[in-house]
């Protein structure tokens, strides 16, 4: 069962929603102030975190900041009244995915299950094709699809779950164009409410991580494509 941790400081929002989870097998920890969350995320043991804006002690775009310079564990942001600008900052401090407030539990759960889909592989086996991946080698950048992991010439690059993601589609198919709408798509599984300018904000932050390779190309009015020659090639 995947734990979830809610750090949101209505007291009332807590109880119901743990017990809708427990229907998708899912577990759900509330937190009520930042500082409380911290000290839980930190002892371990959860896989993705709902995390309010409007909070006490500090809003959650400094909390989303002060947990990115810690782990990659997926990060769903409750944005009020769906402000877009909420949005996009929470996008651009690495968020994974954003709903705003009032939500309906379900589109939620389909939220979580998204980016925990991206965290690891499933189970039935599903993990045992996956192991046996082979390891994309290109110049400068090697992506070892087993262990999810990305290196440069210079060591290990900590990546959030949708960010993997992105360079995983486009590492696939290296030079192939993909539009914004296929990435949506993709990594999504449902329509957004931002389209292209959520695309562009994942792809400037995997841009920065990925320096000093520059190696994501853009095609005006086109999309995106990896411009890396794989090894061997």
């Amino acid at each position: 069962m995947n734990r979830i941790l809610l750090i949101d400081d209505d007291e009332n929002l807590g109880p119901p929603l743990a017990t809708y989870f427990q229907r998708f097998e899912l577990q759900l920890v509330h937190a009520t102030r930042p500082s409380a969350g911290l000290a839980l995320l930190r002892a371990g043991g959860f896989d993705a975190a709902i995390l309010d804006v409007m909070l006490p002690e500090m809003d959650g775009f400094e909390l989303c900041r002060t947990i990115r310079k810690e782990s990659d564990i997926p990060v769903v942001m409750l944005t009020a009244r769906g402000e877009v600008m909420d949005r996009i900052v929470g996008l651009e401090l690495g968020a994974d995915d954003y709903l705003p407030k009032p939500f309906e539990p379900r589109e939620l759960v389909a939220r979580l299950q998204t980016v925990l889909r991206r965290l690891k592989p499933a189970g039935n086996g599903h993990a045992a094709v996956l192991s046996a991946a082979p390891t994309l080698r290109f110049d400068g950048l090697e992506i070892d699809t087993a262990r999810r992991s990305v290196r440069r010439l210079d060591g290990e690059i900590e990546l959030t779950g949708t960010e993997y993601e992105l360079l995983l589609m486009l590492a696939r198919e290296p030079g192939k164009v993909f539009s914004r709408d296929d990435i949506l798509n993709q990594l999504r599984g449902h329509e957004a409410d931002l389209y292209t300018r959520a695309v562009d904000i994942v792809v400037s932050r995997l841009r920065r991580k990925l320096e000093p390779l520059d190696c994501i190309k853009t095609l005006r009015n086109a999309g995106y494509s990896l411009a890396l020659r794989r090894e061997g090639a």
